[in-house]
């Protein structure tokens, strides 16, 4: 699991049938890494900091085994102090 803060919301009109209609947000581990792209399978908005899974559990945690994602945010933190 990542602890990533959500950026924004990414959008593409032209995609995959598998990816459906779920948000996709782009993320970030710490300020000044690339920026990754994540399936939002709670609801997050921009500036929240989030819980995010990579690899299967990312595609189960999105739907199912067969979705193409290898990182979907699980997690919305409450509170958490970054260090």
């Amino acid at each position: 699991m990542k602890v990533c803060r959500v950026e924004g919301t990414l959008v593409s009109t032209n995609r995959i049938k598998e990816l459906g209609h779920r948000p996709l947000l782009v993320v970030r581990e710490k300020p000044g890494a690339a920026g990754q792209v994540a399936v939002d399978a709670v609801g997050c908005i921009p500036g929240d900091w989030v819980i995010c899974v990579g690899s299967s559990a990312a595609r189960e945690a999105a739907g199912s085994k067969e979705f193409p994602s290898d990182l979907t945010i699980v997690g919305i933190i409450d509170h958490w102090q970054e260090s």
